[in-house]
């Protein structure tokens, strides 16, 4: 075969290489949504959470916090 051939037969297969992985991966995210809509569809809303925590399980980690940086300072010299 000639050069020609040869990077013409080259490119055919790189252009159909490249066509098929295209192919796949527009299958691969109609797949997916296709699943994500059936997931949410069939499964039950998710319970709510609180934002944030409440005030009383913060309450009792400040005097943790006090002795951990009276510690940190006294361990290093700061004052």
């Amino acid at each position: 075969m000639s050069e020609p051939d040869l990077m013409r037969e080259g490119l055919a297969l790189m252009v159909c290489g490249m066509g098929f992985v295209v192919i796949f991966l527009l299958v691969l995210v109609f797949a997916l949504r296709l699943m994500s809509g059936i997931i949410t569809r069939f499964s039950p809303a998710p319970a709510a959470t609180p934002a944030s925590p409440a005030p009383d399980t913060l309450a009792h980690l400040r005097p943790v916090i006090a002795a951990a940086l009276h510690h940190h300072r006294r361990l290093h010299g700061i004052h």
